[in-house]
């Protein structure tokens, strides 16, 4: 496997990445503990869990521009979903704002393997938003935008050999895992765009972004900011 792809993959931290990658997936599969028994500390605790939800919700941003993004204010829970109890922790939404990322939206709405091709995508000028060429991966959408990509660079998509115009539907290997969309999102197949309808939220017993984490796990990730003095001011 080539460096570059094991470095992104993070295999040797043991990570979980955003990819159909098989040996993210073995990865997925095999993450049986949170906490490998060498945090001995709340701190280190709270380090492993910044680190592994970090790790996931990447897309090549270093700590300084994340920490431009995140909000010390986490939004209030909408009661009229159901009973607070019933409601995950809101610190799983810490990492909301990231869903607004071009890149992000391209491979939730599986037209790319990983939010690494997305960006690659982007970049060569095989994505429009709201019918325009857009080359910034990093961009952030409002609600209501659309994100379109070209038919011939979406990873599920081969053009037939007959010459006709609509494409043959190909599953590739280990995309099972990850073929849900959010709730958030509205996609069409048939046009190969993507509508960003809303901010994510939580529900009764779920919560609307995507991560192999729980949200216990999450609030361990925000109590670290919290407590570092590391929150947006």
């Amino acid at each position: 496997m080539p460096r570059k792809l094991i470095k992104q993959l993070k295999l040797a931290r043991e990570q979980i990445t955003m990819s159909w990658n098989p040996r993210n997936l073995y990865q997925l599969a095999t993450k049986k503990r949170l906490f490998n028994g060498k945090q001995k500390t709340l701190f280190q605790t709270m380090w492993k869990a910044k680190r592994d939800t970090r790790g996931y919700h990447d897309a090549k941003i270093t700590e300084r521009q994340w920490l431009r993004m995140f909000d010390d204010q986490l939004p209030t829970l909408n009661m009229k979903l159901g009973d607070q109890r019933n409601h995950p922790n809101t610190a799983s939404l810490m990492y909301a704002c990231m869903e607004r990322r071009i890149d992000f939206i391209l491979f939730r709405s599986h037209f790319v393997s990983s939010v690494w091709s997305a960006r690659q995508m982007i970049l060569h000028g095989n994505v429009k938003l709201n019918g325009k060429t857009f080359r910034y991966p990093s961009h952030t959408v409002k609600d209501g935008d659309v994100v379109s990509i070209d038919p011939e660079s979406v990873t599920t998509l081969v053009k037939p050999s007959n010459g006709s115009s609509v494409f043959d539907f190909v599953p590739r290997a280990f995309q099972q895992p990850w073929m849900f969309i959010p709730e958030y999102l509205e996609v069409n197949y048939n046009t190969c765009s993507t509508i960003f309808l809303r901010e994510p939220i939580t529900k009764p017993n779920s919560t609307e972004v995507p991560s192999p984490f729980p949200p216990s796990f999450h609030a361990m990730a925000y109590k670290f900011y919290i407590r570092r003095g590391r929150a947006r001011k």
